[in-house]
């Protein structure tokens, strides 16, 4: 028996999915819970039975939390959801043959009127589910929750960077995305009924905060912004893979901008205790290609101070 949103008794999926398109997730933990063993026979028609199979569902479920939006026709919604883990299978048995592939979020194909994925962060910010994945996002480990984030809300999305940029094997960077999957999972199917703060408030937060620390930065240094955010004894690992103190970027940073170079802050996504920022990196017109395009500086938290800084090129897209 459901009654939110005005549901009562055993709704239909156009109803469920009219609610959960409206922010509700409760009825999207149920409407994904009551069509999970079709997608389940879905990926096991195609992938045999292994945890490759399981994988496929639950990535379906994450791109379903993000895309439920796009679904058009209420009554198809079991259509929709069997498609989508027919594509991530696809998309796995291209990578098991060693066939060129794109990622997972560029082969789903669920609009081909409109082939280009939405940026996720995009779509949580206009749907009140975004307070529901945000709020499991925080209830991971800050280690599953670094891959997450990278993964899912940078443009640091593939196996190889993200294991280059948190200097860790791909081997781990692709078991942790699967535990991380498989906790958002069951988090949505089982306590979708939880009350779920504003947790996107910290990342327009550390926003606001990127903005006036590059900002001031840019004016007077960078030498202020360590001594009021950085613990002294944090350590800084750079895009060449050396490791210093946080005593080397005053002159790092000084270096850049007396050559021109100016950071524009494209993107900031943050849990509790990792914080990431996209920047473009600003040229001078004379010296076009003294740095590279952009950089992701992931900072991690401990006891609200910065313990580490990560910084990584990514690849030109």
């Amino acid at each position: 028996m459901v009654k939110k949103h005005g549901l009562v008794g055993v709704p239909k999926d156009s109803e469920l999915l009219h609610a959960a398109q409206g922010g509700d997730a409760s009825c999207l933990g149920l409407l994904l819970a009551r069509h999970r063993a079709g997608m389940h026979a879905v990926a096991l028609a195609l992938l045999g039975h292994s945890q490759d199979a399981e994988d496929a569902v639950q990535e379906a479920v994450l791109i379903a939390v993000r895309r439920i939006g796009d679904i058009r026709d209420p009554d198809a919604v079991g259509a929709w959801l069997r498609m989508v883990v027919r594509n991530v299978c696809r998309a796995q048995l291209r990578k098991m043959s060693a066939i060129p592939m794109p990622e997972v979020s560029e082969a789903f194909e669920a609009d081909r009127s409109n082939p280009t994925p939405p940026d996720p962060a995009e779509v949580l910010d206009q749907h009140a589910l975004r307070d529901w994945v945000w709020g499991a996002l925080q209830n991971l480990s800050p280690t599953l929750q670094l891959v997450t984030l990278l993964r899912y809300f940078t443009d640091v999305t593939s196996y190889q960077e993200i294991a280059a940029l948190c200097a860790l094997p791909i081997g781990t960077v692709r078991s942790r995305l699967n535990q991380a999957r498989t906790k958002l999972v069951n988090a949505l199917l089982s306590s979708a009924n939880s009350a779920h703060g504003d947790d996107t408030a910290l990342s327009a937060h550390q926003r606001i905060l990127a903005e006036e620390m590059l900002a001031s930065a840019h004016r007077s240094g960078i030498g202020s912004i360590l001594s009021d955010h950085w613990s002294p004894q944090a350590n800084v690992m750079w895009p060449t893979g050396k490791r210093t103190g946080i005593d080397y970027m005053p002159a790092a940073w000084e270096r850049d901008m007396s050559a021109g170079v100016r950071h524009k802050l494209l993107n900031v996504v943050a849990g509790r205790e990792v914080i990431i920022w996209e920047t473009a990196l600003l040229n001078p017109p004379e010296n076009p290609f003294h740095c590279p395009p952009g950089v992701v500086w992931v900072h991690l938290l401990n006891q609200g101070r910065v313990n580490k800084l990560r910084l990584h090129h990514p690849r030109s897209r």
